[in-house]
């Protein structure tokens, strides 16, 4: 038996689409059958499955398993909880691979899948890969797939708080007083937005001595107080009042499945992903000088200044996380991360996007500093940027447009980075416009040191897409 994918739900990174309109429970079905069917053939067996949550999850999950049993697989369910557990699972259990069903940033009915392997990251031509098997119907077939339960939420939050300075030992949790006495008691706030990190959160600020104020931390796949993405300062809010209120040393916001982080200082100023790369950066590279620093092509220049004044490598890589993590495998980088918020830690860590063991390191730079979090943020060089612009955009129409700026760019003898679509250079600072991979949108971004210098920036980025007759949003016109 054959199965298509409704085509809108291959991403390059994952496997996304809206829930009984794109994405429906079959597909769940024939997704583990078709990823069963790829491990079988290179005589992988062992799998991890888990879910966000999500209300559409748990059928999903079901039904992925019961494809991926039919193809013979030795799945170990792990339950409800955010990617990086699923991800932390397939390492702690010794597994071959792992499928997280999540609609990660996404509103609550949308969904999908995303992949790993032990050795690598799972995506791009792999995903194409899994729509083949299953167009095709030739799925493997075997009497030996098995499924089990095995809860591993304590041993991922050993493991994230085993990095932790101020990590209180189990048998600390039943002492009525406190046997440690850290520099200073560092008061968090910290922010779930009702997503799947919700209780592994709750477990691990329990754990840190420190006073803390836990927002939405209930596990609700409705979102009902905010939406669960940190990169949109609207969902920050609640954040940056309780922050403000309580005098937080910091705040800490997950999104929808705990991969990505957002990260508000004691003034209630928001910390984008390239400002926390830097602090982590300076922090690794004191132990480990030269070592390659990844950022994605977002980022500002700051960053990748800062990272050479540390004596480290500096090096722009594409956006996607699939795409950040099969580089730092190639380049053995012990640090990445993106602007929307993906951190990767290979020093001490395994290398893969974990917000909440961000969260962790970040605690220990302020813990350590003689400064507050503000005061390290107001000491990097001041820019002026543009938030993410996106552009509606056909999905045949996006990279011919990239394209062709990059035909006129080269005429007019701009200078420019092609890793990742466009990034020109000019005298005022830079622009960028690449496609999207996951959605029908150019996103574009400017930085400049001065504020007429980004009026400079977006005014030629305005006349580029212009020239390709996009029509403009109103951040540009």
């Amino acid at each position: 038996m054959s199965h298509n994918f409704h085509s809108s739900i291959l991403r390059a990174y994952d496997i996304r689409g809206i829930y009984d309109q794109t994405l429906f429970n079959k597909d769940a079905f024939f997704v583990g059958k078709s990823f069963g069917s790829f491990l079988e053939k290179n005589k992988q067996k062992k799998i991890v499955v888990a879910c966000d949550g999500r209300v559409s999850s748990p059928a999903l999950k079901e039904q992925l398993i019961k494809g991926l049993v039919e193809s013979g697989m030795h799945v170990i369910d792990v339950g409800l909880g955010p990617t990086p557990m699923l991800y932390f699972a397939v390492h702690h259990l010794a597994c071959d691979a792992g499928i997280m069903v999540t609609g990660s940033h996404n509103p609550g009915h949308h969904n999908g899948f995303k992949m790993m392997l032990l050795k690598r990251p799972f995506f791009g031509d792999d995903i194409l890969g899994l729509a083949k098997i299953a167009k095709s119907g030739k799925f493997a077939k075997s009497d030996e797939g098995r499924v089990k339960k095995q809860d591993i939420q304590d041993d991922y939050v050993n493991r994230v708080l085993s990095d932790c300075l101020l990590a209180k030992s189990e048998s600390h949790l039943l002492d009525e007083i406190d046997e440690f006495n850290p520099r200073k008691k560092l008061k968090i706030a910290w922010d779930a937005g009702n997503g799947a990190a919700g209780e592994v959160m709750k477990q691990i600020s329990k754990r840190i001595f420190a006073e803390h104020f836990l927002l939405f931390e209930e596990i609700d796949g409705t979102f009902p107080n905010h939406h669960p993405d940190p990169t949109v300062p609207a969902n920050l809010q609640d954040l940056i009042k309780t922050v403000r209120e309580e005098s937080c040393d910091l705040g800490i916001a997950f999104d929808g499945d705990g991969d990505r982080i957002g990260v508000v200082d004691d003034e209630g100023e928001i910390l984008w992903g390239d400002q926390l790369l830097v602090f982590f950066a300076r922090e690794i590279l004191a132990e480990r000088p030269g070592a390659t620093i990844i950022a994605d092509v977002k980022a500002s220049n700051v960053l990748f200044d800062e990272v050479k004044k540390a004596g480290g490598v500096p090096l722009m890589w594409k956006t996607g996380h699939s795409l950040v993590k099969a580089k730092m495998k190639e380049t053995k980088a012990p640090l990445a991360g993106e602007m929307s918020g993906h951190i990767f830690f290979a020093d001490k860590y395994y290398g893969f996007d974990d917000a909440l063991y961000a969260a962790i390191r970040i605690i220990n730079i302020v813990e350590q500093s003689e400064v507050s979090l503000s005061t390290l943020r107001k000491a990097l060089p001041q820019t002026f940027s543009t938030p993410e612009i996106r552009i509606e955009c056909s999905e045949e129409r996006k990279f011919q447009i990239v394209n062709e700026l990059k035909a006129s760019l080269k005429k007019n003898g701009v200078i420019f980075n092609d890793v990742d679509g466009i990034r020109a250079t000019e005298e005022s600072g830079w622009w960028l416009i690449r496609a999207s991979n996951t959605q029908s949108v150019l996103v574009a971004r400017a930085e400049s040191n001065s504020e007429k210098g980004l009026a400079e920036l977006k005014n030629n980025l305005k006349k580029q897409l212009e020239s390709c007759k996009v029509t403009l949003p109103t951040e540009l016109q």
